[in-house]
């Protein structure tokens, strides 16, 4: 598939560059190591990184994401990122709107491609997690390895990602 520079002065086979996901996937990228939240070599690591990147891709409604102020944003970025929020369908929604608006326009964006690959991933990918929902009975006696082991569930990638994203927003 051959791309052309976005403002069309590129010559045929000249590869758009996908400026918008790469400044959310460097912001993502730099609120999480700010955070110094887990090794970025985890999977943890990656899943809120991912979370985080299309939360700041796609809540650029007006296509400025390269010219705003990071810190402008972040009680944007903390209000969609909340536990109480439906985060999963806003991404779908969004990736919705993208992919019509990209067929009317004729061409596929590889910001949009990227976007939609990192949410399969988030979708597609678990991770095994400790289990949030197990109560574990406060002042009794502490679970062994073996109880510890179960406790554990397999989570999607985003379930993990989404509150790892939050905290390093409130962190930074």
């Amino acid at each position: 598939m051959q791309h052309t520079n976005r403002d069309g002065a590129g010559g045929p086979g000249e590869l758009t560059v996908p400026m918008a996901w790469l400044y959310a996937e460097y912001i993502a990228e730099e609120l999480l190591r700010t955070g110094d939240l887990m090794p970025p070599t985890s999977f943890e690591y990656r899943a809120g990184r991912e979370a985080l990147a299309l939360t700041i891709f796609l809540s650029d409604a007006e296509g400025e994401l390269a010219g705003i102020r990071v810190i402008t944003q972040l009680d944007t970025w903390l209000s969609l990122t909340a536990y109480d929020r439906p985060w999963q369908d806003w991404v779908r929604e969004r990736l919705d709107v993208l992919e019509a608006e990209a067929a009317t326009t004729g061409g596929a964006e590889p910001d949009l491609a990227l976007a939609q690959a990192a949410w399969r991933w988030l979708e597609e990918t678990e991770l095994l997690a400790p289990d949030l929902d197990a109560v574990l009975h406060e002042g009794g006696p502490q679970p062994d390895e073996e109880e510890a082991e179960e406790s554990h569930v397999w989570t999607p990638a985003w379930q993990l990602g989404l509150p790892l994203g939050h905290l390093a927003i409130h962190l930074f």
